[in-house]
């Protein structure tokens, strides 16, 4: 049976998501309320508006759920905004989060919208070839706990990071048509425990 993957509904990147999970051979599910999470094998939050994400996840009752489920080893995937809502902390706000992944980011860190940009990134544990990784208002990751792998770095950054079952990106991979980052994600939901050694690339 092809993995069932959660895509948080609530803002953002979701169609898009939903395409590329098909198209790497998962079937999608949109996630809006605690009976959907209780569903699916992995979840994926898009980006969008980080503050309004959380008000809207404490808003459908969904916060507390994800948490639980996330700490009891579902794997979770977050991309720019989505890793900003799994972060311990954000650099220079008080921003509520889900506490899920050790690392400490900055918001638009590479730039406002029409700073957006495309870079070929070496992403190890994806293989030898580059991966075209779109930017778009992107956080960076300025801190990375000891348990937490930095799989991919830009401009010396972390950009793409894992403790063991949650997955962070910087960039939107959902937005190109390389699905290797989707079939990374789905590889951890079928082998959740699977140890991933520290590799860092710069672009």
């Amino acid at each position: 049976m092809r993995p069932l993957v959660g895509v948080l509904a609530l803002q953002g990147d979701v169609v898009e998501h939903v395409a590329a999970l098909e198209r790497a051979g998962a079937a999608a599910l949109l996630v809006k309320t605690p009976c959907d999470l209780e569903r699916i094998g992995g979840l994926i939050v898009p980006g969008g508006e980080s503050t309004t994400v959380m008000k809207l996840l404490e808003r459908f009752e969904l916060a507390e759920p994800i948490v639980a489920r996330v700490r009891a080893g579902m794997p979770f995937w977050g991309t720019c905004m989505g890793m900003i809502v799994a972060a311990h902390d954000v650099a220079g706000l008080e921003q509520p989060t889900l506490d899920l992944i050790d690392i400490g980011v900055r918001r638009n860190a590479f730039g406002r919208q029409n700073e957006s940009a495309e870079v070929d990134l070496m992403i190890p544990v994806l293989g030898s070839e580059p991966f075209r990784a779109i930017f778009i208002r992107a956080p960076w990751i300025e801190r990375a706990g000891p348990e937490v792998d930095v799989l991919a770095e830009r401009a010396g950054h972390g950009v793409m990071v894992r403790q063991s079952n949650v997955l962070g990106t910087s960039f939107h991979p959902e937005l190109g048509n390389d699905l290797r980052v989707h079939e990374y994600f789905l590889e951890m939901i079928g082998r959740p425990h699977l140890h991933v050694g520290k590799a860092s690339a710069a672009a």
